[in-house]
């Protein structure tokens, strides 16, 4: 086993309670930083410790133990980690040639048991490899069924209620880490103590509610945590890091965390941020109780009047760039199809109501009906947004717009190293007011490429793209028409 500072507390056998309040730090990559402190009491010498009060994923070569103060150093002998807890198919297994008891309704019926049916449980945590889990798989598939002999006949399944003299002599109750410390300074001290574990995930999701009319929204963001670590905290201290932290198979204890800071709002908020090396720290201002098996959620980002503004987009071929292959091929780059996509855009800044990191997660958008009820109008995803930066998703399709696109013509001369092209993009709008619709054109066939003729301006956005803002009048059809000319 490795030789590591590492480790949590029950000395002698004997377990202590935890006095302080427990912290976690919850990635958005399913897994967890636990911290706690511990009473921790050791002999001059070897001291035995075993705790079974962490988590059911924790990762034993991660956990750190250490004495705040540094008047008692550590050296750890030998660690091991037991995740088997008593069960009934565990039993069986303990009493794997030997002959117990089962109860089948008012009859006690004596069985000896030939084969258990036991598979050992490996944590998917656990560094073992793939090679090692497909073994485990294939013992799985091979040995799932008990077999019992009964009156010398075999059976497969047990003949009833399995009645166990004792729990055996190997069994634990809860998940177990083990180890044998050595300290030449003895002496009871509260234990700092650490581990990275799985079994945790939390994701941000974004209200954001429109009026009847106009483009503003208000905005509620919340976090949902959930817990499937296999243990409770009470009145734990909670904090989410945001951000894509590398991790590696055999990874290294993050415990270094800072502390929370004061939010700008005069109220007390129910969430703090701050940066955080390179990710963003998120801390819960009040303890709360995480229950396993629980999924929480908490308000952390409340704000009104973010200014807002809807964009459509007619991106009629939508087409995959796959530069300077299709030349000469008249039809490449005519599909077309008659959506036009409807874009919600708003910044991230201070003067816009907001300024806060806002960790990735689902935006769901509501618009009030006349008679004031909230409908629900579409959703998307964002990714980590740093203050002042433009939020952009897309909400669905416009029902009463409409685009259309057509190549009208086409010429190439490949000895002169030319080609050319004309588009015609028609655009109608059934809506009773007017819109503006963003026409997106990408230039895919070269990469020299001039725009010989159109009849609205545009802009280039990048080496093969290029848009065009046309406004529509209600219930009229606007047609738009451009010619590119490509040279190699």
């Amino acid at each position: 086993m490795k030789r590591t500072i590492f480790f949590l507390v029950i000395v002698a056998g004997v377990a202590f309670s935890v006095f302080a309040q427990p912290a976690l730090t919850i990635y958005n990559q399913n897994f967890a930083v636990v911290r706690d402190t511990l009473p921790l009491d050791l002999k001059s010498g070897v001291t035995q410790v075993a705790y079974s009060q962490a988590t059911a994923h924790v990762e034993p070569d991660s956990v750190i133990l250490r004495d705040p103060s540094g008047q008692h150093p550590l050296q750890i002998l030998e660690q091991s980690y037991r995740n088997d807890p008593v069960s009934q198919d565990l039993l069986l297994s303990l009493f794997e040639g030997k002959t117990i008891e089962f109860q089948n309704g008012g009859k006690i019926i004596k069985g000896k048991i030939i084969r258990s049916g036991y598979v050992p449980h490996y944590s998917a945590m656990n560094d073992f490899g793939e090679e090692y889990q497909q073994q485990q798989m294939e013992m799985a598939s091979q040995g799932g069924q008990p077999i019992i002999e009964v009156d010398g006949q075999m059976q497969f399944g047990l003949p009833g209620q399995p009645l166990f003299p004792d729990l055996g002599d190997d069994t634990i109750l809860k998940p177990t880490l083990n180890w044998l410390i050595q300290s030449d300074n003895p002496g009871q001290f509260d234990a700092e103590v650490g581990y990275l574990t799985g079994g945790f995930t939390w994701e941000a999701d974004y209200n954001l509610v429109s009026p009847e009319k106009g483009d503003d929204v208000d905005l509620i963001g919340w976090v949902t945590i959930n817990n499937q670590s296999g243990k409770t905290f009470d009145d734990a201290k909670i904090k989410l890091m945001a951000g894509d932290v590398n991790r590696v198979q055999s990874p290294a204890a993050m415990m270094q965390l800072a502390d929370s800071v004061m939010s700008k709002s005069e109220a007390a908020p129910a969430v703090t941020e701050k940066a955080f090396d390179e990710y963003h720290l998120y801390t819960l201002e009040r303890p709360t109780t995480l229950r396993d098996r629980e999924m929480k959620q908490i308000e952390f980002v409340h704000a009104e009047g973010i200014q807002s503004k809807t964009i459509y987009v007619y991106d009629g071929a939508e087409l995959s760039p796959y530069y300077g292959y299709n030349i000469g091929t008249p039809a490449y780059g005519t599909q077309s199809n008659k959506k036009v996509r409807v874009i919600r855009e708003f910044t991230n800044s201070e003067s816009n109501h907001l300024g806060m990191p806002l960790p990735k997660g689902k935006l769901r958008f509501y618009r009030r009906d006349a008679d004031g009820q909230l409908e629900f109008i579409g959703e998307d995803q964002i990714d980590h947004t740093p203050k002042d930066e433009t939020i952009r998703v897309t909400t669905g399709n416009a029902f009463d717009l409409v685009g259309e696109r057509k190549q009208t013509n086409f010429r190439v001369d490949n000895n002169s190293r030319w080609a050319e092209e004309s588009f015609e993009i028609k655009l109608r709008n059934h809506k009773k007011e007017a819109v503006s619709i963003r026409v997106v054109e990408h230039l895919y066939r070269w990469n020299n490429w001039e725009i010989t003729a159109h009849t609205e301006d545009f802009t280039k956005t990048d080496s093969h793209t290029i848009e065009f803002d046309v406004p529509v009048n209600p219930d009229q059809e606007k047609t738009l028409d451009y010619t590119v000319h490509y040279t190699w």
